[in-house]
């Protein structure tokens, strides 16, 4: 099932060499077995009147036992193209696999 690997990265406060603080990404798992989804919803149900629009919601499947922090940027390779995305919610768990619906990564907030 999985075709795809993700790396997933913290934006964690750091230490630097001259004693100051900052942020850096952390990499805190490598290269792990995943499959990114794409569905496309009809969005009109929420508009009274107007043209109606599609949206595409991307999912991504992952091993059940990977604990993922809210605001991880996740880079995904699937098909030869890597994307960054962020997780937008929590994640779906079951007991073969756990689904977690992504955005686009835009940057740390």
């Amino acid at each position: 099932m999985y075709v795809g690997t993700c790396s997933i990265y913290e934006h964690q406060k750091v230490v630097k060499a001259n004693k100051s603080t900052g942020f850096s990404d952390v990499e805190v798992l490598k290269d792990q077995a995943c499959r990114l989804s794409f569905r496309t919803i009809n969005s009109n149900s929420m508009k009274e009147e107007g043209a109606s629009s599609l949206e595409q919601v991307t999912v991504l499947f992952l091993d059940p036992d990977i604990n993922v922090k809210p605001g991880s940027k996740i880079v995904v390779t699937q098909n030869n193209v890597t994307t960054d995305y962020t997780m937008s919610g929590k994640p779906a768990m079951y007991d073969t696999h756990q689904e977690i619906v992504l955005d686009l990564f835009r940057g740390w907030s």
